[in-house]
């Protein structure tokens, strides 16, 4: 219960994401601002707290080790989780946004086949392909479809082209996510806490962010004082606090695919803390 639990309160700080990213889109923020910033943030923070614990050698002992791989699944857990995430939501509706970001309920579960676990046996230790959870699986997915289905009135309503604008985006985000995160545990095998992880990708996903706002100060010019303050926000709420947290969660049961699966799957519940912070801006 104690993953669980944790990836719960992952959830709640992730929300400020949902909610921050469309403010800053109601005020005229661009969406590489939005995504390329909370990173920029969150290095200087991660940077001190890694420090402070003592553990920033053993991180830079061990990025130097597989560069290439601390690169490529940055990319992936926090490139193609986030700018994609920030695109959707610049183009397309929340409801579409939140209806998509269900599928995290069965992106972990899916994703199993492309890891192995190793056993020992007679002749030596052997790797054995996971295998997908199919009785959890089927009950997440009843899950996902009755989501699916409350929203089909909605997709009546929308274009073709808003749809995929939208769906897609997130449907790469919600896979993009875990896979990077499970690849880079793989990869650690518990030699790093979830700080020193956190804080590794975030600095290995720096050119790609470079790249991007680059293309943004190119295209778009500056971020106005607003979208910075309110980026800071959520590089704090969503980048450090829930990434770690989430990351601690994971920790706690890299071994077992089908816990694994229960505790990436609370990340469906950001839309229900982000639709009541909505609701209760509202009222204010």
């Amino acid at each position: 219960m104690k993953p669980i639990a944790i990836g719960i309160c992952a959830a709640f700080f992730f929300a400020f994401t949902f909610v921050l990213n469309a403010s800053m889109e109601a005020s005229g923020g661009h969406w590489i601002w939005s995504a390329s910033l909370r990173y920029f943030f969150m290095v200087p923070f991660l940077l001190v707290i890694v420090a402070l614990r003592k553990n920033l050698k053993g991180l830079i002992l061990e990025m130097r080790k597989n560069p290439l791989s601390w690169l490529l699944w940055s990319f992936v857990g926090f490139g193609l989780f986030y700018a994609p995430l920030c695109y959707a939501a610049a183009y397309s509706p929340g409801w579409l946004i939140a209806g998509s970001w269900q599928i995290t309920i069965i992106s972990g579960s899916l994703l199993v086949p492309l890891f192995y676990t190793t056993v020992q046996t007679a002749n030596g230790p052997l790797r054995i392909k996971e295998q997908i959870p199919y009785k959890g699986l089927a009950l997440s997915s009843i899950i996902l479809l009755g989501v699916l289905l409350m929203q089909f009135e909605h997709a009546q309503g929308i274009s073709i082209q808003t749809f995929i604008m939208g769906f897609f985006p997130v449907l790469l985000a919600s896979f993009a996510y875990p896979l990077g995160n499970r690849k880079m545990m793989a990869l650690c095998e518990g030699r790093l806490d979830a700080y020193q992880r956190v804080l590794g990708m975030t600095i290995a996903s720096l050119p790609f962010w470079l790249l991007l706002s680059g293309f943004g100060l190119a295209t778009e010019g500056l971020p106005n004082a607003s979208q910075m303050v309110q980026t800071l926000i959520v590089a704090v709420c969503s980048g450090v606090i829930a990434t770690v947290l989430f990351f601690q969660a994971t920790d706690l049961v890299r071994k077992d695919m089908k816990k694994l699966a229960a505790v990436e799957a609370t990340q469906s519940l950001e839309v229900l803390f982000a639709l009541a912070g909505e609701d209760w801006d509202d009222r204010s």
